[in-house]
């Protein structure tokens, strides 16, 4: 945990114990563990971010995408009568295909990840509301799909599942941002893309991989987020949730210059927007606010970033000056 996270983890607490103080009902198991479920969905989507946001890109087209896939993985289980496993695997594979195109546009194409994904936020939307005909999409009345609904929306030894999920995806990305060449290449294309590609790195490859790996995440998280809400309103549902991942990114430590970032620190940046999230809720706030409170968390959160970063860089100077013997330092006599 570096010195970031452990700072985020102290702001998560001091937080948490004022939330408890208006209202005690937040440490109630009840409201832990639905705050436990929607941290495990938004904490799924918020890592698939955190590998464009590594290389320097972004990617604005998340919430589209999740209510594109999520409205297909409903019709394709409740009205095609496709088996589940098959219908997941479908999805995965459509966000494969989204990540890699978006991949491909920017790398082979040249166009600015900006550009390629607000389109793409269009474009997905449009597509969803079209498929439904601008309606609602769900399951019949007395549809069950047992397995499904244990995986997606049930609990184990009373933690969800969805929360379950993410730290096992966590821990396998932890790994591979960390300890793999993989993660190696992540982080040099996002420090220097053009260092890396000198260095004999596959830039195009590594980009392209960081878009398919984002959009394979933001589909897995669809499903559980169609799970959650049984219910799908095309022109609604996902809204805004690209911003989540991107501010628990962020918050985290993960620099929007790209090359910098913790696979921690993007967890508890998606646990300190949901304890946000709380305390709107229990202290009676209007929920009218709520994205302008969210938005006042990031800008001081980025803010204290860029005064660490800076704090930090004058120690390294001061401390290379020292280092540095008095006859270097001086000017030559003439």
């Amino acid at each position: 945990m570096t010195k970031k996270d452990l700072g985020l983890l102290i702001l998560i607490i001091v937080v948490g114990a004022v939330v408890t103080y208006a209202n005690p009902r937040f440490l109630s198991p009840l409201n832990l563990a639905n705050t436990a479920n929607v941290i495990g969905m938004f904490g799924i989507s918020a890592l698939g971010q955190a590998f464009v946001i590594l290389t320097g890109g972004i990617e604005l087209s998340v919430g589209s995408v999740i209510a594109l896939t999520g409205v297909l993985f409903v019709d394709l289980i409740a009205n095609q009568g496709v088996p589940w496993p098959i219908a997941l695997l479908l999805m995965l594979g459509l966000g494969a295909v989204i990540g890699l195109f978006h991949g491909l546009l920017i790398t082979k194409l040249k166009m600015q990840p900006f550009i390629v994904t607000l389109c793409g936020l269009l474009f997905y939307r449009g597509i969803a509301r079209f498929y439904t005909g601008d309606s609602t999409a769900g399951f019949g009345f007395g549809q069950s799909f047992p397995d499904l609904e244990f995986l997606a929306a049930g609990r184990s030894f009373g933690v969800p599942n969805t929360f379950i999920a993410m730290l096992v995806i966590t821990v396998i990305i932890w790994v591979v941002m960390h300890r793999s060449i993989f993660g190696r290449y992540l982080y040099a294309v996002g420090k220097n893309e053009e260092a890396a590609r000198y260095s004999g790195i596959k830039t195009t490859l590594v980009i392209v991989a960081a878009y398919i790996i984002c959009q394979v995440l933001t589909a897995l998280s669809s499903v559980y987020f169609a799970m959650y809400t049984r219910s799908i309103a095309p022109s609604a549902h996902g809204n805004f949730y690209e911003l989540y991942a991107i501010a628990a990114a962020v918050l985290g430590g993960f620099s929007l210059r790209g090359g910098e970032g913790s696979v921690v620190g993007v967890i508890l940046g998606v646990v300190l927007l949901q304890e946000l999230q709380n305390l709107v809720n229990m202290m009676s706030i209007p929920s009218s606010l709520n994205y302008a409170i969210m938005g006042g968390v990031i800008l001081l959160g980025v803010l204290a970033d860029q005064q660490f970063d800076a704090y930090r860089q004058r120690r390294r100077i001061a401390e290379a000056a020292k280092q540095t013997p008095q006859a270097e330092r001086a000017a030559p006599a003439e």
